[in-house]
């Protein structure tokens, strides 16, 4: 019989991203209702927990989309990315970005052994689910990205601890009806999707060295033996999920949409939904330098 192929490092699969893929990942949070519901949340998150002044760092950042809401305007912002491919968009994803600040560096690096002083960084960000990939490099990979940051400093990170979940209210409505829901005051729409609960995704499962699930209580405890506080939790569109159709029809409607974003916030904070969510952003703070581990 032969023998199963091992997979491919993550490492070796990202550093061989071409051109074409490059530009997927640019699309991959771009031209529908559900990918402006998925990049809104994560945008939002980080403008909440923007540093302040001083060096930021998007580990794995691939086109540098997230880039902008890191940091404030005289941060000097850093991209670090395996692919050559991927920073080649930087430039253009910041200009268009319309961000105030200086271009942010290019480095071309693995983001296991950063080329960085440690300890130096008021900003560090692993979304986008570059720890989820890592497979069997995750948690080296995230002690490297706590290694780098500073006293006082913040780590946003993003994992994917779920198949995923969507309000069951929510599904059996018509998308336009939907949309007319989202207009009513919040504290009428979420007694209805209270009611009537939620609906777990179906688990596409990945090979184990190939995919790295951490829960957010993994994460806590983690956090509390370390000394550092956990900021913010939240969970990724708990309402909508994959629903595309809703997402397009409340996409029409300005008032809807922000709703829908405001809803997608509250409901996600509750921690009785993040053990299915697909995606979890945390943020967590570095103990300052006087502060001792009990």
């Amino acid at each position: 019989m032969a023998e199963r192929p091992t997979a491919r490092p993550a490492s070796r699969r990202f550093r061989e991203v071409d051109a074409y893929r490059a530009h997927r990942e640019w699309l991959r949070y771009e031209g529908t209702g559900q990918r402006d519901l998925y990049r809104q949340l994560r945008e939002r998150f980080l403008l909440r927990h923007a540093s302040g002044p001083g060096w930021v760092l998007d580990l794995g950042s691939g086109p540098g989309r997230f880039l902008p809401f890191v940091g404030q305007e005289e941060s000097r912002r850093v991209a670090l990315d395996l692919s050559r491919e991927m920073l080649a968009l930087v430039p253009d994803a910041w200009t268009a970005s319309g961000a105030p600040g200086a271009m942010p560096d290019r480095v071309l690096g693995n983001a296991l052994r950063a080329p960085f002083v440690r300890g130096r960084w008021a900003e560090v960000i692993a979304i986008g689910n570059m720890l989820g990939f890592a497979g069997r490099e995750a948690e080296p990979m995230l002690g490297e990205a706590e290694d780098l940051v500073a006293p006082g400093g913040k780590l946003v990170i993003e994992i994917a601890p779920g198949p995923g979940e969507r309000s069951k209210y929510l599904a059996r409505l018509p998308p336009k009806s939907a949309a007319r829901l989202l207009r009513a005051p919040k504290r009428v729409v979420l007694a209805r999707l209270d009611r009537e609960g939620f609906r777990t995704e179906e688990f596409r499962r990945a090979p184990r060295d190939t995919f790295r699930r951490f829960s957010v209580a993994e994460l806590e405890n983690r956090y509390r033996r370390k000394g550092w506080s956990v900021a913010d939790v939240e969970s990724v569109a708990p309402l909508l999920g994959p629903d595309s159709a809703r997402a397009a029809a409340v996409r029409t409607d300005d008032k809807a949409w922000w709703r829908l974003l405001e809803l997608e916030e509250e409901v996600g904070r509750r921690p009785e939904r993040w053990p299915e969510a697909a995606a979890v952003l945390l943020c967590v703070q570095a103990p300052t330098s006087d502060h001792t581990i009990k």
